[in-house]
């Protein structure tokens, strides 16, 4: 029995032939060739919804080239693909910091939802009635 995947916008019955996937930290959304297999924070779409997808306000839209003359992502762009997710996922590399500096680190001394509050060292030997 053959699957087709479906685009994924609501509705569409027709079949999808790109990936599309978001890069939050940089604010992109990346449309590729079809995924070899589905991945649960990727949406497929079909041709018309990939040509007339648009991104926020302030976001940019990487449409990586697609094969036509091949029958399907070749392994290659499949790869540059997750390269390029795995990449922008990736944690910001610390920069070494001379001694003495502040390096930005605290402890966190409370949380309200995504906000915290960090105390750093220096904060800690504070006289705490002192604003």
């Amino acid at each position: 029995m053959s699957h087709v995947r479906r685009c994924s916008r609501t509705a569409c019955r027709q079949p999808a032939v790109f990936t599309l996937t978001y890069v939050y930290a940089d604010s992109t959304a990346v449309l590729g060739p079809l995924a070899a297999y589905v991945e649960p924070h990727c949406y497929d779409l079909c041709a018309m919804h990939a040509e007339r997808l648009t991104a926020p306000r302030g976001w940019e839209v990487v449409r990586l080239p697609v094969e036509t003359s091949g029958g399907g992502p070749g392994s290659d762009d499949l790869e540059a693909l997750a390269d390029a997710v795995r990449e922008a996922a990736r944690p910001p590399a610390r920069p070494e910091s001379s001694p003495g500096e502040p390096v930005g680190e605290g402890r966190e001394t409370m949380r309200r939802g995504h906000l915290r509050v960090v105390r750093s060292e220096r904060d800690d030997h504070r006289d705490p009635r002192m604003p």
